[in-house]
């Protein structure tokens, strides 16, 4: 059982669904599916402000579906920039170049996904093309300012095991301040599954006992070509926690104990959710209504107050099968 004050007054991380489409069609995901056009909306997102500020949120990310999808983005960003606010948006990368501009004057961070080396990339997001569009994108960036720091993130599963060594090539070749790696989930309905995977879409995506092997060989092989990249921390997983990824794939065949992240993202960080509903995270269940009751008033619910009473990460089962993870000292 956590030991941790359940009341949340300060919030340093607060994740905002801006919307629930996608330009992307990713087995590991389905939030391209939706039929669903609803949005964040600026009106909002004003409503937000004053209780981001009582919390003393320091950073906002934006993602969605694909944030650049979303019809008043810069509008949205201007609200966040005016009240003070550090922003990042998630970003599959392929509308980078049409919003360049918006995105240098008003944000502070752009994290691209990075699935592979071109062709494997491409075969991740079911988007031809999608790796040069990715490409063209950051050089847009990059050509009106070579300091703007962009980011990649990589969902390790069956089509990219193999290629990690490759994708921080490719993480290089693209300019990217850094690469993290991280485990496809299998397990949750978080990114707008109504349940868990259907078993063949499950298979797309998850590893054989001969794939685990193959990935660890590459994990060895990433350890001893990349230390430098290690050292300098340009990709951000310290060797140990990236050896959690083959143990996520080992224990969903059951041949290891799930073992759950070090992580305190429900008491540093939240997620509202394009229709308003909080969560302490991407994956546990939702605790608030932050349109209904404001943000304050639904991060401190009775629901939620109980949920971080009861929480204990190293047993939960949501935790033990989480493929990511966030720490940061407890605001004081």
């Amino acid at each position: 059982m956590t030991l941790v004050d359940p009341v949340i007054r300060r919030l340093p991380v607060l994740v905002l669904h801006v919307n629930d489409r996608c330009n992307c069609r990713c087995a590991m995901c389905s939030i391209w599916k939706s039929t669903d056009r609803s949005e964040l909306s600026p009106d909002t997102l004003r409503s937000y402000v004053p209780d981001m500020r009582a919390l003393n949120v320091e950073t906002v990310v934006l993602t969605g579906g694909e944030p650049l999808m979303h019809t008043q983005l810069p509008e949205l960003c201007e609200i966040l920039k005016e009240a003070g606010l550090q922003v990042t948006v998630l970003t599959t990368g392929l509308l980078l170049p049409r919003f360049a501009d918006t995105l240098l004057r008003l944000t502070d961070e752009v994290i691209v996904s990075v699935d592979g080396p071109p062709a494997i990339h491409d075969q991740v997001r079911r988007v031809p093309g999608a790796f040069a569009l990715l490409s063209a994108g950051v050089k847009a960036l990059h050509d009106r300012n070579p300091q703007f720091p962009v980011s990649g993130r990589c969902t390790v599963q069956k089509l990219n095991h193999s290629s990690l060594c490759a994708t921080v090539n490719a993480a290089h070749s693209l300019g990217l301040r850094s690469i993290s790696f991280l485990a496809a989930d299998l397990t949750s309905t978080a990114f707008n599954r109504p349940s868990q995977l259907p078993a063949l879409e499950t298979a797309r995506l998850e590893l054989t006992l001969g794939e685990i092997s193959a990935l660890e060989r590459e994990l060895e092989e990433l350890s001893l070509r990349y230390a430098d990249d290690f050292a300098t921390t340009y990709i951000s997983e310290s060797r140990e926690k990236l050896r959690r990824i083959p143990l996520h794939f080992r224990a969903r065949l059951g041949l290891a104990e799930a073992v759950a992240p070090r992580c305190n993202a429900p008491w540093v960080s939240a997620v509202i959710q394009t229709d308003g509903s909080l969560r302490p995270c991407f994956f546990h269940p939702v605790i608030g209504e932050a349109a209904a009751q404001g943000i304050r008033p639904a991060l401190n619910s009775a629901a939620a107050l109980d949920f971080r009473s009861r929480l204990d990460v190293p047993t939960d089962d949501i935790c033990r099968r989480c493929v990511c993870s966030l720490w940061r000292a407890l605001p004081t």
